[in-house]
């Protein structure tokens, strides 16, 4: 990309930071998967597991293909780095001291917190796509069309998750697996869309 010097350090902190918090998600869904106690939650935490394995490739085909460095250590990435530690940590505390159930639910809330981040560097990589010009930008169009929609997934599904978790928790009618995901949502609009249905769907339960 022919960018003026601090776009394109800007450009770098982007995609080192999103690189970071693929590589953080790693860790992050392998220590919730120990904490989740849903079944269908797990059978999604696995699979995202390896999409964000995935998403860490495509990453690192991006930094190649622009010829940066992706282990360029940047202020953003440290505190990348380490809000995804504290993160571990909360889990971790959360199982040793606390019950399964609400391990499964901190579990939740740090995956929602981690993919709010994921989900808003892939939104700033796909709006970089679209409106710069310039050498790369077709490179970002395919790695963000490569995971744009599982991203959503991640986001939306798992706070639907979190939610009907949290209402089964308190004793009343829950919705599992959530609407989202019965939706199959990938979008905002479409999660609350599905959200607004789930009083429909607890009584075509009963």
């Amino acid at each position: 990309m022919k960018k003026k010097p601090y776009i394109k350090r800007q450009l770098h902190e982007l995609l080192c930071q999103a690189l970071e918090a693929e590589r953080g998600g790693i860790k992050i869904y392998q220590t919730a998967l120990s904490c989740a106690q849903n079944k269908d939650l797990k059978v999604e935490w696995e699979e995202y597991l390896e999409q964000t394995r995935a998403h860490e490739r495509e990453l690192l085909r991006v930094f190649e293909e622009l010829g940066l460095n992706p282990d360029t250590v940047t202020p953003g990435r440290d505190v990348v780095t380490y809000i995804g530690e504290s993160l571990i940590t909360a889990m971790e505390m959360a199982k040793a001291h606390g019950s399964s159930e609400n391990a499964q639910l901190v579990a939740g809330e740090c995956v929602v917190l981690a993919e709010t981040k994921d989900h808003q560097n892939w939104e700033l990589i796909g709006h970089l796509a679209e409106h710069a010009q310039g050498e790369g930008t077709e490179f970002l169009k395919t790695a963000f069309k490569a995971v744009e929609q599982e991203e959503d997934h991640h986001l939306y599904h798992t706070r639907g998750f979190v939610r009907e978790l949290w209402i089964e928790s308190l004793g009343l009618p829950a919705v599992l697996p959530p609407p989202e995901e019965v939706k199959k949502v990938a979008s905002a609009i479409g999660a609350a869309r599905a959200e607004n249905l789930r009083d429909d769907m607890l009584s075509s339960k009963h």
